[in-house]
């Protein structure tokens, strides 16, 4: 099998290593030079997050990973070291959880390193310049070098990892095919991310995360929503986030006044540390997710990863942990010995559960930002009277917590926070928050 991954940012480096368990041949495309020597893609400098089962994933993927980052500079966090604040109120520490603390960008180059080394993936600096679909299968990807040749690539498999401006739905309306449904919701968010010199300050901290909450109404009127991470080199990561016309700047004094008005940890870092450069912002305008699985005919030897398929508030930490679970479903897709000539109908219908469920958990939050106008899914208003008492719950109970951060890091369903034994126990300590405060 011929395999082909349009795109070598973190998705297609995923996609490739999928495929090299399955196919004789694996090609990535990437054009931009930068991208895939490891320094291209607009926001990469933007604070990333790797949830817990993100690393979990790619520990899979690849065996040992995470020590050889952690050498390499990067932070292993657990407990303590990872600390979530809602309304500036701190919440109990889950156990179980790990996180790695560094860039994306050092994150995508040791998984690059990897994918690379593999004796069956090359990278070819092309860009590709469609699809052509014959005999109701994607056959070959038509490409033009640097120099401007142009030419096809024989393909089995095709994997389209281009990101939010994946190009795939019209090239497949070219071939006479359908194009899927992009479903939008606007959210106008910016954010900004600085870098600092570390120092002995916080050395039990490896991740600080703060948002606003029901007792805020979702709004920076508590304290500045915002993170931070330890990083390799020595540096923290701070990032600050804000809607519509509250978006951060690149002004490095605006920048710090925010940092103090944010939660204990990140304060510290503005008070005591030196930034390294300037902020650098971002404005994500929208949430979006291309639905492949309405589509009534789909060429075989096709699949979407990344954000390709489904790109979602990147203040929740959702992207690359995303990414890592629809390679999963790749993988699980062609261990069952699907023809790869066929329709990947298996896939998408996997890949569709998670994007589902990091889809919801997203959009429930942002609608509650008072310029998100929908749209609304059905029964909004009881999901959200009864997210917020659950939010406001996980401050505390450890237990309610530890279901919440399983959800926020995409190792169970959201589903799981509507059990009736976590919502009991919500009830129970919002009831029991209520008689202390009578007291």
């Amino acid at each position: 099998m011929q395999a082909v991954v349009l795109g070598g940012s973190f998705a297609g480096l995923l996609a490739a290593r999928v495929l090299h368990d399955f196919a004789d041949h694996v090609t990535i495309l990437e054009p931009d030079h930068e991208r895939a020597s490891g320094s291209g893609a607009p926001h990469r400098n933007q604070l990333h997050a790797l949830l817990a089962m993100g690393h979990e994933q790619l520990e899979r993927f690849f065996p040992g990973l995470t020590d050889e980052m952690v050498e390499a500079g990067a932070h292993l966090g657990s407990a303590q070291q990872i600390q979530f604040y809602i309304d500036g109120k701190l919440k109990p520490a889950v156990p179980d959880v790990q996180m790695v603390g560094a860039t994306r960008s050092f994150i995508e180059d040791h998984v690059r390193r990897h994918v690379l080394a593999l004796p069956r993936v090359q990278l070819l600096p092309y860009r590709a310049a469609g699809v052509r679909v014959r005999a109701g299968r994607l056959q070959a990807i038509p490409y033009v070098t640097s120099e401007g040749h142009g030419d096809e690539l024989p393909a089995d498999f095709t994997v389209d990892a281009m990101g939010r401006s994946s190009r795939l739905g019209r090239w497949l309306e070219a071939q006479g095919w359908p194009a899927p449904r992009v479903e939008r919701m606007r959210i106008d968010l910016g954010y900004a991310t600085a870098r600092f010199h570390r120092g002995h300050e916080l050395a039990d901290t490896v991740v600080a995360h703060a948002s606003p909450g029901p007792a805020s109404n979702y709004l920076p009127s508590v304290c500045e929503p915002g993170a931070l991470t330890a990083v390799e080199g020595d540096r923290w990561n701070v990032v600050l986030a804000g809607y519509t016309g509250y978006r951060p700047t690149s002004d490095r004094v605006a920048f710090l006044g925010r940092m103090r008005r944010c939660v204990a940890p990140i304060q510290q870092v503005a008070d005591v540390c030196t930034m390294d450069g300037e902020p650098t912002t971002f404005h994500f305008r929208d949430s979006r997710r291309r639905h492949f699985r309405e589509l009534p005919r789909l060429p075989g030897g096709l699949a979407v990863l990344g954000d390709a398929l489904a790109s979602v508030n990147p203040i929740y930490g959702q992207g690359l942990t995303l990414a890592t679970l629809q390679a999963s479903a790749l993988d699980r897709h062609l261990r069952t010995g699907a023809n790869p000539h066929q329709p990947a109908i298996s896939y998408f219908r996997h890949a569709s559960t998670v994007v589902d469920a990091a889809w919801q958990l997203s959009t429930t939050a942002d609608l509650a930002q008072p310029h998100v106008t929908g749209p609304y899914p059905l029964g909004y208003p009881i999901v959200r009277w009864a997210a917020d008492r659950i939010t406001e719950a996980s401050i505390l109970d450890a237990d309610i917590n530890a279901t919440f951060s399983d959800v926020l890091h995409m190792r169970r369903h959201p589903r799981a926070l509507t059990h009736p034994r976590i919502l009991l126990r919500t009830a129970r300590a919002l009831a029991a928050r209520k008689a202390a405060s009578t007291t």
